[in-house]
Parts: C-alpha cells; sequence; structure tokens
C-alpha cells in the first residue's frame, strides 16, 4: 500500500471499533519522506510524500477503512534530558547543542536528545545537569530555515536599502 498523505490523527478521528494495526518507527525516521516498511500484522506500507516539509507524528492514520486503521508510534529511545533552570540556561543548552547540529526536543518544559555519551560528559563538564532516560522523542525543535526570495531581492537586501535611505 503506497501512503501519500496522512490521513488524520488518533487524537481528532474516532477510531472505536476498528482493528488498529501499529507502524513502529524511530525518531529519525519521522523526516524520511520515502520509506517502505511492515506494520505488526505484517502489512507492507510504502511512505511517499511528495511535498516538503511533511513527516509522521505519534498517533497519525496513516490508513482507514470502515474495519481498520493504522497508526504511527514513535518507539522510545535513550536520550539526554535536562530541565532548564531559568529561560537564559534553557538558551544556553539549545544554542551550545544547536552549534553541534544535532537534533533537538523541546517537551513538557524539558529538554531532550538522542544519546550520546560524549554529548552526555561534555554537559556535564560545563556545570549542567543531564540525565539518561528512555523515552519517545516527538517534538522535535525546527531550527532550519529554508531560505526564501521576495521578488529579486531577499527580505534582508530590502531591509537594508530601507535603513540606508533613510539615514
Amino acid at each position: 500500500m503506497i501512503i501519500h498523505q496522512i490521513v488524520g490523527n488518533k487524537a481528532t478521528n474516532a477510531c472505536d471499533g476498528l482493528v488498529v494495526d501499529i507502524l513502529e518507527i524511530e525518531w529519525f525516521e519521522a523526516t524520511k519522506r520515502i520509506q517502505r516498511r511492515h506494520t505488526n500484522s505484517g502489512m507492507e506500507i510504502a511512505i511517499k510524500f511528495t511535498q516538503e516539509g511533511q513527516r509522521l507524528h505519534q498517533d497519525d492514520i496513516l490508513y482507514q477503512d470502515d474495519k481498520k486503521v493504522v497508526l504511527v508510534h514513535i518507539k522510545p529511545c535513550e536520550a539526554i534530558v535536562m530541565i532548564p533552570v531559568s529561560l537564559l540556561e534553557m538558551g544556553t543548552i539549545c544554542y551550545e547543542i544547536g552549534n553541534k547540529h544535532l537534533p533537538l526536543f523541546i517537551q513538557d518544559d524539558k529538554i531532550m536528545m538522542p544519546f550520546e555519551m560524549p554529548m552526555f560528559r561534555w554537559l556535564e563538564a560545563s556545570g549542567y545537569k543531564p540525565e539518561k532516560q528512555e523515552l519517545q522523542l516527538l517534538h522535535v525543535l525546527k531550527s532550519n530555515v529554508a531560505p526564501h526570495g521576495h521578488g529579486s531581492s531577499s527580505l534582508f537586501t530590502k531591509i537594508l536599502n530601507i535603513a540606508s535611505s533613510n539615514e
């Protein structure tokens, strides 16, 4: 079965009385636009998202008919978890981790990332209090912004031109 788009989510669509089949994925597979997987019952699913930015979320519905529903389940994994004590600490931690180009997740006032021992030790050595936990990484912090243009020049160039003409 080829899936081109998500049907909905269990939180907003009724699944009562339907046979639930689960497609288990790792956190890093949620952003893959093309993949071939099998559900827990053995059903083959080919995901082929054509639009930029499409990603899978916990409890997304990939298929639904009058008897069956296929839901996404993001598997728990080992993660580094930190609870910042201030906005300054939150900003500093996010900056440092982002500066190393590592994925960052924010859930329930916690900063999380996939577990890597070198990063765990670096955070400890830097005075933070990281914890190692097994949990689902669900809400990735989107930090990459695609460049875009407005006409023949960028927005930044237009702002610079306006600012320099006012001098």
